[in-house]
């Protein structure tokens, strides 16, 4: 009985319930994704990003899957680590949805992020790369309108999905931990470990209905970031 309110969160978040699933990857290679080959790998079954000294990530890069994604349901694990294999000190990394190329040649994306990281503060939150930046903090519910400048818009927080200390409190540093992103219309859910981290509503004219999926490798300090049981779910 301990278990059932992650239980009920995790089916609250099947909103596809007759849908198309697709595996995004195949356990064994990179194929359907496209990025820096010096930053990308599958090790131990898994999609591998890693920066070190010798390569450093000068700009966010991104390992950028061959398809688009409309309204959908997006299960994925996920692991990050510094460059001591510790889950210390900095690094952060995402998912990045409804997205655009926006630099090709160094597998450069802007649009909404699922983001996480090691420390203790972004997990969870709706970030917009090389856009708006922060539209909703962890816990947060939030409903967005048009500002003056599309870059700046009326951001008015409604209510919460639970309290980010508690949030972070569910996600194990160092180990795998289950994100799901939900996205129909212009509502969007992220999910980590069974609790909802946010719910957005974003009504703006600039707000992308579809677009890219990636896998954000942050520049900064060296660090590894690993997916994998990527699956997407579509309405047939």
């Amino acid at each position: 009985m301990k278990k059932l309110p992650i239980l009920l969160a995790l089916a609250a978040t099947a909103t596809f319930t007759h849908a198309d699933e697709k595996k995004l990857f195949n356990g064994k290679d990179l194929t359907g994704w496209k990025g820096q080959p010096e930053f990308w790998s599958v090790k131990d079954g898994a999609i591998t990003g890693q920066s070190t000294a010798a390569t450093p990530v000068k700009e966010n890069t991104f390992l950028i899957w061959d398809g688009e994604v409309g309204d959908f349901e997006l299960h994925f694990k996920y692991k990050i680590l510094d460059v001591n294999g510790k889950a210390e000190g900095g690094g952060n990394s995402g998912v990045q949805y409804r997205s655009k190329i926006v630099k090709p040649e160094y597998s450069v994306v802007a649009g909404y992020q699922a983001d996480f990281e090691i420390g203790k503060t972004y997990s969870g939150i709706l970030y917009e790369e090389k856009g708006r930046g922060i539209l909703a903090q962890r816990g947060q519910k939030v409903v967005m309108t048009d500002g003056a400048d599309p870059k700046k818009p009326k951001i008015e927080v409604t209510g919460e999905v639970g309290k980010s200390d508690e949030i972070q409190a569910g996600i194990k540093p160092g180990e795998w931990n289950d994100f799901v992103v939900i996205a129909k219309g212009g509502h969007l859910q992220h999910f980590i470990n069974g609790k909802q981290t946010v719910d957005v509503t974003d009504n703006t004219t600039v707000g992308a209905k579809k677009g890219l999926l990636a896998i954000q490798l942050h520049a900064g300090p060296p660090m590894t970031v690993q997916l994998k049981d990527l699956v997407l779910k579509t309405d047939k």
